[in-house]
């Protein structure tokens, strides 16, 4: 028990630490957008902007507050040495964290997608058994009854299609 609350009350880096870290990808990123637009045309051409244009720009903008950013959290001083977050409240963090994650890969994976319908019921299942320590009659009841109600809205009453897995082919709905 005492080791349990020894971590849970750690720092996981300091301020700066991750400050500096975030503000390097975001330099990185922004550095691969604006070559990328550069590559594609990022000036005015006699019929207005080329295809980089805009997007040049705005990864121009994010490496600037980048940079400062960067600058800022190297000359923080004392403020920078401050605990980030605890192991605590990280974990908390990503206890919801990965299930979403999950979830967006189990709707948006190229390879293999159960739909929105069933990821959704399995979301909101894990979370109501994890969390909420419901009995698996209320948590079935509650995510299939939930999706089934949004399946009706969405496909029958407004005809407006969601991505669909192998259930919903199975079922005649694809």
């Amino acid at each position: 028990m005492q080791q349990e609350e020894e971590r849970n009350g750690r720092a996981v880096g300091s301020v700066r630490t991750w400050e500096v870290v975030v503000a390097g990808l975001f330099l990185v990123v922004a550095s691969i957008v604006m070559w990328d637009s550069w590559r594609l045309g990022a000036r005015w051409a006699s019929d207005g902007p080329q295809a980089g244009y805009f997007p040049f720009y705005i990864g121009l903008i994010i490496f600037i507050a980048s940079a400062i950013n960067l600058v800022s959290a190297l000359t923080a001083g004392e403020k920078g040495r401050g605990a980030f977050v605890l192991w605590g409240q990280l974990r908390l963090i990503l206890i919801v964290l990965v299930p979403s994650a999950i979830y967006v890969a189990l709707i948006a994976n190229p390879l293999f997608s159960l739909g929105i319908y069933v990821a959704s019921a399995l979301f909101i299942a894990f979370f109501m058994r994890l969390l909420g320590k419901y009995s698996w009659i209320k948590v079935a009841a509650v995510s299939i009854g939930t999706m089934v109600v949004f399946f009706l809205m969405f496909e029958i009453w407004f005809s407006v299609p969601l991505p669909k897995g192998p259930l919903e082919a199975m079922l005649g709905f694809a």
